[in-house]
């Protein structure tokens, strides 16, 4: 559960990308077939899963099996394989691409474990088979981290594949900001789209050289950015079948010159669709006899979500209070050893609406530290208390957030709130992120970019805004827990 106030040095340089050429026509085949391998690899998951979450529960409760047994787990779990199969193929999952920090994967293995388990419930009930449903409820459990498995093993092979040339495209991405990073970072954590970025062309005036890097968990990748104006020169030394155009609002005479320019390089042109713009992020399309229609909308919380999220946040803030009951009150001691001061630390936020609570948190500076400024971003500042380095290294001073969310100041998951004196500053694109509940973990806590100003990386907090629900919240908790057992 990584805070603002997180200590720990800078990532180092970007790692730059390096792709060998390959031929210009995409291999169509091998991406068919890496697609066809990742479905059968899906079903031998789901159907191991289930197994074993059968084996469990004859051997744990030693429970007498009948002699169709065996031939009904065996039916059930290929019917879970097939059922697997048929969803994510219905949701697209084999051509798609991946989604900011790999949520939306660990979304999607999250609700298609529950929809599979329901549908064999229903199947054992109807057919009144004498199986014990008990091992259903394990294959809940079982079956998020063996898709995932499969999931992260699939894209390591096909991304062996892509770096020596086999089925991927090398693909020119122009324009620059965040847009541009955003479409860097899905393509280099799509590998069954087959688009792999080699150059960002950025033609406003700068210095030469310089890099765009992904939004990831620890280390960036990076793609060079070239500064200066496109030419079919520039489309030839990069080895590109494809350029990819993001930036909004160009004039008709400049995409005129892109794809002039790019059809005398002989490479395919693609045009980012409507949605990017930074003043309007909430936008919808639609279809109607073959147009694309958009519109800008505000984001909507449904009263079931919002009763699920609180319901939740309830349980597991009383659940976590009492277990972790003897370890607040040690850390609450050592502090106080540690330095003269109190135990907590109360500082005033900016929740919901914009909103002022009080914020809780183990003190990890020394008193005489102002109040309210800019958090440390180095271990050896002297506002931070020994005590308070380890602390905060293993987000342990955020702990007493949990009686903030049980108040209803915050919640588990959403945007890290942030001082008033901030929040002043803040503009009225940053202000959207003040349309939901501060929370203790969020995207930002999980990427490299945590180690940076909450308001310098906004992104995070409107892909969450845009595409929130219960089972989202449940992934983004997941990856927390995964980031708190990696030590990052």
């Amino acid at each position: 559960m990584g805070s603002p106030e997180t200590v720990a040095p800078l990532y180092p340089e970007p790692q730059l990308i390096r792709v060998a050429p390959a031929n210009r026509a995409p291999n169509l085949l091998l991406r068919r077939l890496c697609a066809l391998a990742d479905a059968i690899l899906d079903g031998i998951a789901c159907w191991l899963g289930t197994m074993a979450s059968f084996w469990l529960i004859h051997v744990l409760f030693r429970s007498t099996a009948p002699y169709h047994w065996t031939r009904d787990t065996v039916s059930l779990s290929t019917l879970a394989a097939v059922l697997v199969v048929l969803i994510l193929n219905r949701d697209h999952a084999y051509g798609s691409g991946a989604s900011l920090l790999q949520i939306r994967e660990t979304e999607r293995a999250i609700r298609l474990s529950a929809q599979v388990v329901l549908l064999l419930l229903a199947f054992v009930f109807l057919l009144k088979l004498n199986l014990p449903s008990g091992a259903l409820l394990i294959d809940f459990f079982i079956l998020p981290p063996l898709i995932i498995s499969e999931k992260l093993l699939m894209g390591a092979v096909v991304q062996f594949l892509h770096v020596r040339g086999f089925g991927v495209e090398r693909v020119a991405v122009y324009g620059a900001g965040e847009t541009a990073r955003r479409v860097v970072t899905t393509l280099l954590n799509s590998p069954r789209l087959g688009f792999q970025p080699v150059v960002v062309i950025d033609d406003n005036p700068r210095p030469q050289g310089g890099f765009v890097s992904e939004l990831g968990y620890r280390r960036p990748r990076a793609v060079p950015i070239h500064s200066g104006p496109l030419s079919t020169a520039v489309l030839s030394s990069s080895g590109c079948s494809l350029i990819i155009v993001v930036t909004p609002h160009l004039s008709p005479e400049k995409l005129t010159h892109i794809t002039r320019t790019a059809n005398l390089a002989g490479i395919r042109v693609a045009y980012l669709a409507a949605g990017m713009d930074q003043e309007h992020p909430w936008i919808e399309s639609m279809e109607m006899d073959g147009l694309l229609l958009t519109s800008i909308s505000e984001p909507r919380t449904p009263w079931h979500y919002a009763l699920a999220k609180r319901v939740f946040d309830v349980v597991c803030a009383s659940f976590l209070v009492l277990v972790l009951g003897p370890l607040l009150l040690a850390i609450a001691l050592w502090v106080r050893l540690d330095s003269p001061g109190p135990a907590l630390f109360v500082q005033t936020r900016v929740g919901k609406n914009g909103r002022h609570f009080k914020m809780f948190k183990f003190r990890s500076m020394r008193t005489d530290a102002p109040q309210y400024q800019n958090s440390p971003m180095d271990s050896t500042d002297w506002r931070i208390t020994r005590a308070g380095r380890f602390l905060r290294r293993a987000s342990l001073d955020e702990i007493p957030q949990l009686f903030n969310v049980l108040l209803g100041d915050m919640s588990l998951v959403g945007p890290r709130p942030e001082m008033p004196f901030i929040v002043d500053h803040y503009t009225d694109q940053h202000r959207q992120r003040l349309q939901v509940e501060a929370g203790i973990t969020g995207l930002w806590q999980l990427s490299a970019d945590r180690h940076f100003q909450i308001h310098e990386n906004l992104q995070y907090d409107l892909y969450y805004i845009q595409n929130r629900n219960f089972v989202m919240d449940l992934a983004i908790l997941t990856h927390t827990a995964f980031f708190a057992l990696n030590g990052i």
